[in-house]
C-alpha cells in the first residue's frame, strides 16, 4: 500500500500514516564475496542451457540466493556425513551434523548461515524507517538484530527518526492500557476550565496569526535576495554554438518522483584544446555575460526541475560562495524554457584529462608542480569550506584556463546530480579515481569524502609525474573490469595501485604517492600538509607560478624562433640545391621559366651547331673490363668534359653510352657564335684528352672521334617525370653521321660548319674530300686542324699523375694502330636514327 502511495504520489494522507510505523524484516546483505551474485545469476540464465528471456538482473528472484546456500549447505554437511564415514543416504545423519552449531556456519548470498538446536536458521533482521531525502521517500534501517550475538545495534541513520514529541515513546502509556492511571474532573470544574481557556485560545491564536504574517513578508524579502543566481537568457550574448550533442542529462535528478534513471556527465567537459592544424575544440557553447566568457550547459527535462525548492536553492547559494582562483566560478542558472542552463566560467584550454592525452604536449617538472600545487589550492579551500568534499575530482574536471592554471569544476549542486547509479553497464574506467572505500559501497549512494578526495588526487598527482595518457593502470595487464573489483576487495598483500619506479620520479613524490592513496583513510594526509611536501619538493616552482610559466613560454617562445630560423636557413639551402640540381639537368633559361611556374613550348631555331663524340674500342674495353671499372672510367672522363664546357657557350644535351653530345645556339640564340664555341670545345677536348689516363688500365692510351654539323633544329622539354631538354631533326642526324664516320683524335666538320669557320678566318681547316655517308649520300666534309692563338688551360682531373705514365705524343705507332682499327669499324654507327627521330623542319 505505501509503494503505490508513494509512487502515485495521491495518497499523501497515506505516507503520513507510515510515518509512524516501522517495518520488521530479513536484513539485506552486501558481502563483498556476493556483491555481483545477481549479476552472476543473471548472465548464467541467458546461457546454455537454460536460454532465459530475463533483460536485467533486477528480474532475478531473490530466492535464488536462498537456493545457493541451501546447495551449499546440504554440500557441507554432506562433507561432514562422509568424514565421520557413516551412511549419506540417512537424512537423520545430517539433520544432526546440522544442528551442531559448531560444524556449519558460513556467509553465503542470503547472509550468515547458522542454525540454532532445534535445526532452525538463525536470521538476521532489520527494523526499517520511512524517512524523506529530498525527494526520494523510502524504507531505511535504523535497527539491525544480530542473531549470533543476540545484540540489537542502531545505523547511522538511527538518529534521523522523527519522533512524535521528541523522544522514542515509553513501554507503557501514560493513562495505562485501559486509561486506568487518569480520572477524569467533574463537571463543574471541566465548565470553569474552558469558560476561562477559550478566551486565552482566540487571542493567542490572533498573536500567531501576526507573527505568521511578518515572518511570510520577511521570507518573501529573502527569497528576493537570495535570487542572485536568476539569469535572464536575453542578457547572454552567444559567441559560438555546439553543434554536438551537450546537455546536461538531468532527466530524472530533480523529477518528483525522486527516483534516478542514468548519471549525469554533469562536469566531464573540457573545453577548447587545439588540435595539430590549430584549429580550436568547441565542447560547449561559449558565451558572454557581464564582460565574462562562459560556458553554456543545457539541461535535458528541464520540465521537472524545480529551482524554487529550498533544498536547491540552498545548494545554489552555497555554489555563490565557493570562489578561489583555483575553483570555476558559478554565475548562475537560466529557468527560461526551452533555454534553461547553467552559466559557469570558461575555461579555453580544456580539462587536464585533453593536456595528458596530447601527444605532442610534454609537460616538464614545473608544469607539473604548479597543476598539482593549484589541485592542491581548490581543494584546500573545499575541505575548509561548508561544502567539505569535492567527490568527483579526476583530470575531466580539473580545467585549464588561458593562463594555464588549474581551475576545479564538478563540486556541488548534489540536488542536481543523480545520486543513485543503477547502471547495468557502468563505466569502469571513470571509477579509476575513486577511493576503495567508496567503491565498496556497492548500492549505497554517495557524494564522496574528505579522504575520498586525497586519494583521487594521489591518482592524478601519479598521471602529472608519470607522463600517463589518461589511464593510470596502463602497465597492468587487467581489464577495467577486473581493476575495480580488485580495488573493491580488500585483502591482506598490498593493494592495488600504479606502478611506481625510482627512475622515473623522485623518491619524495613516490612517498607522498604511497600515503595519498592508503588503503587506510585514516592514514591518508590532509590537503595543508600535502601542500607543504609540495612546497619543499620544489619551492621554485611554487615561489611564483605565474611568473615561472611566462618564463617557461618565453623561453618556448624564443626556443620556436631560433627553430623557425633554423628550418628556414636549411630550406633555403635546400631550395638552391633542387635549384643547382634542375639547372644542372635542363638549361638555365628553361629551369628558370619551370620553376617559375611557366610552360616551355617548343621552339624552332634556324640555325645551331651540333657536337658528338665516342670513344675509340669502347666495346673492347668493356670486353676485358668489369663493370665497376667502366663506370669509373666513364665517370673520369665526362667530368673532365663537364669542367671543360662550362668555359663555352654551349649545353651538354646528354649522354649516351660513350656517346657525349652538346649543341650551342639554343636555348637563346648566339648569332654564328655557336660554330665557333663548338669548335674550339672541341680543340679543347683533344688537347685533354692525350693527357687522360684510364685509372684501371693506365698504360692504354685513350682515343676519341669527333663530329661537328650545324643546322635548323626543334628543341623542347619532354616528359614531367626526369623532363629531359630533347633536340630534335635532320640536323641531329646528321651530326651522328659526322661523328661515324670520323678518325681518333680527328675533328669532322660538316660543310655548313665550314663555312662558319671559313668566315671568322682563325681556324685552320684542311679539306677530306666527298664522303658516302648512310642515308644521307656523299657530301663534302673538312678536318679541323687548329686555332690560331688557341692555348687551352689544363684541367684536373681524376686520372693517374702524368710522370708516371708516358704522354700519348710519345706514342704515335700507337696513335694509327687505334686510325687503322677505327677504318674497319666507320660502318657500324654508335647512334642510329632511331635514337635521334628525324622531325620535318
Amino acid at each position: 500500500m505505501w509503494k503505490y502511495a508513494l509512487n502515485s504520489r495521491l495518497d499523501q494522507a497515506a505516507i503520513r500514516a507510515f510515518d509512524m510505523a516501522f517495518i520488521i524484516g530479513q536484513r539485506s546483505y552486501e558481502g563483498y564475496e556476493y556483491y555481483d551474485f545477481f549479476e552472476q545469476v543473471f548472465e548464467r540464465l541467458r546461457g546454455h542451457p537454460f536460454r532465459s528471456n530475463l533483460t536485467s538482473e533486477r528480474e532475478v528472484s531473490p530466492y535464488s540466493a536462498y537456493l545457493h546456500d541451501a546447495v551449499l549447505l546440504y554440500a557441507m554437511g554432506l562433507k561432514e556425513v562422509l568424514k565421520d564415514g557413516k551412511d549419506p543416504h540417512d537424512g537423520r545423519q545430517l539433520l544432526r551434523r546440522l544442528k551442531n552449531r559448531n560444524n556449519i556456519r558460513f556467509y553465503g548470498a542470503s547472509g550468515l548461515v547458522h542454525f540454532d538446536d532445534e535445526g532452525e536458521r538463525n536470521l538476521d533482521y532489520s527494523i526499517y524507517d520511512l524517512q524523506h531525502t529530498g525527494d526520494i521517500t523510502k524504507f531505511v534501517p535504523i535497527l539491525h538484530f544480530d542473531s549470533h550475538t543476540k545484540n540489537v545495534r542502531p545505523t547511522s541513520m538511527f538518529t534521523s527518526v522523527v519522533w512524535p514529541k521528541g523522544r522514542p515513546p515509553s513501554d507503557k502509556p501514560e493513562c495505562g492500557f485501559n486509561n486506568e492511571l487518569c480520572e477524569w474532573l467533574t463537571n463543574d470544574i471541566a465548565l470553569l476550565t474552558l469558560l476561562v481557556t477559550f478566551p486565552i485560545i482566540g487571542v493567542f491564536a490572533v498573536l500567531c496569526i501576526g507573527v505568521l504574517t511578518l515572518q511570510k513578508l520577511r521570507l518573501q524579502t529573502r527569497l528576493d535576495d537570495s535570487c542572485w543566481w536568476l539569469i535572464n537568457y536575453s542578457d547572454i550574448t552567444i559567441i559560438r554554438e555546439h553543434s554536438g550533442n551537450q546537455a546536461l542529462s538531468l532527466s530524472t535528478t530533480c523529477s518528483q518522483s525522486g527516483s534516478g534513471g542514468s548519471q549525469s556527465n554533469f562536469s566531464s567537459n573540457s573545453y577548447g584544446l587545439r588540435d595539430k592544424a590549430g584549429k580550436e575544440h568547441i565542447y560547449t557553447t561559449i558565451g558572454l555575460y557581464q564582460g565574462n566568457q562562459v560556458a553554456i550547459k543545457y539541461i535535458k527535462n528541464h520540465v521537472s526541475c524545480n529551482f524554487q525548492k529550498p533544498s536547491v536553492i540552498s545548494e545554489l547559494t552555497m555554489m555563490k560562495e565557493m570562489k578561489h582562483e583555483n575553483l570555476v566560478q558559478f554565475f548562475g542558472v537560466c529557468v527560461e524554457p526551452p533555454n534553461v542552463c547553467l552559466v559557469t566560467q570558461y575555461c579555453k584550454k580544456g580539462s587536464l584529462k585533453d593536456v595528458l592525452k596530447a601527444s605532442d604536449v610534454e609537460l616538464d617538472g614545473m608544469f607539473k608542480l604548479s597543476f598539482a600545487y593549484d589541485i592542491v589550492n581548490g581543494m584546500e579551500f573545499i575541505h575548509k569550506s561548508s561544502l567539505k568534499f569535492h567527490g568527483n575530482l579526476k583530470p575531466s574536471t580539473c580545467l585549464v584556463d588561458s593562463r594555464l592554471q588549474i581551475k576545479l569544476s564538478g563540486f556541488g549542486l548534489q540536488e542536481l546530480k543523480n545520486k543513485i547509479v543503477p547502471l547495468e553497464n557502468p563505466n569502469y574506467q571513470a571509477m579509476y579515481w575513486t577511493a576503495p572505500e567508496l567503491l565498496r559501497q556497492v548500492g549505497v549512494p554517495t557524494n564522496g569524502t574528505p579522504k575520498g578526495d586525497v586519494y583521487s588526487f594521489a591518482i592524478i598527482l601519479w598521471e602529472l609525474m608519470y607522463n600517463s595518457k589518461g589511464n593510470p593502470y596502463h602497465d597492468i595487464n587487467l581489464e577495467p573490469k577486473e581493476i575495480i573489483m580488485q580495488l573493491r576487495t580488500p585483502f591482506q598483500g598490498d593493494p592495488l595501485r600504479p606502478v611506481l619506479s625510482e627512475q622515473l620520479c623522485e623518491e619524495n613524490i613516490n612517498s607522498l604517492l604511497k600515503a595519498c592513496w592508503s588503503e587506510n583513510p585514516d592514514h591518508r594526509p590532509p590537503f595543508g600538509l600535502i601542500r607543504r611536501q609540495l612546497r619543499d619538493t620544489s619551492p621554485d616552482s611554487h615561489a611564483n607560478i605565474l611568473d615561472n610559466m611566462v618564463d617557461k613560454l618565453e623561453k618556448y617562445a624564443n626556443h620556436l624562433e631560433e627553430v623557425v630560423e633554423e628550418r628556414t636557413n636549411q630550406l633555403t639551402a635546400e631550395k638552391a640545391r633542387a635549384d643547382k640540381l634542375l639547372s644542372s639537368m635542363l638549361p638555365r633559361y628553361i629551369a628558370d621559366q619551370l620553376m617559375a611556374g611557366k610552360s616551355v613550348e617548343p621552339q624552332s631555331y634556324n640555325m645551331v651547331t651540333i657536337f658528338f663524340s665516342d670513344i675509340v674500342g669502347f666495346t673492347s674495353m668493356c670486353s676485358v673490363s668489369s663493370a665497376m671499372e667502366v663506370v669509373t672510367f666513364l665517370n673520369d672522363l665526362y667530368s673532365l668534359f663537364d669542367d671543360i664546357i662550362k668555359m663555352y657557350d654551349v649545353y651538354k644535351v646528354e649522354t649516351i653510352g660513350d656517346a657525349y653530345m652538346v649543341a650551342s645556339g639554343l636555348p637563346i640564340s648566339n648569332g654564328n657564335k655557336h660554330a665557333l664555341e663548338i669548335s674550339t670545345m672541341a680543340l679543347h677536348f683533344l688537347s685533354a684528352i692525350k693527357v687522360f689516363r684510364i685509372r684501371h688500365m693506365p698504360t692504354e692510351s685513350l682515343a676519341i672521334r669527333i663530329g661537328i654539323h650545324s643546322g635548323p633544329v626543334v628543341a623542347g622539354v619532354v616528359g614531367t617525370t626526369m623532363p629531359r631538354y630533347c633536340l630534335f631533326g635532320d640536323t641531329v642526324n646528321m651530326a651522328s653521321r659526322m661523328e661515324s664516320n670520323s678518325l681518333p683524335l680527328k675533328i669532322h666538320v660538316s660543310q655548313c660548319t665550314a663555312d662558319i669557320l671559313v668566315q671568322d678566318g682563325s681556324f685552320d681547316l684542311e679539306e677530306r674530300g666527298e664522303i658516302e655517308m648512310k642515308g644521307k649520300g656523299c657530301h663534302k666534309t673538312y678536318w679541323l686542324l687548329s686555332k690560331n692563338v688557341f692555348n687551352p688551360p689544363p684541367i684536373a682531373h681524376s686520372s693517374p699523375p702524368a710522370d708516371s705514365l708516358k704522354l700519348q705524343t710519345e706514342k704515335p705507332g700507337v696513335v694509327r694502330a687505334a686510325e687503322k682499327k677505327a677504318q674497319k669499324t666507320l660502318t657500324k654507327p654508335h647512334i642510329t636514327d632511331a635514337t635521334f627521330p628525324t622531325v620535318q623542319i
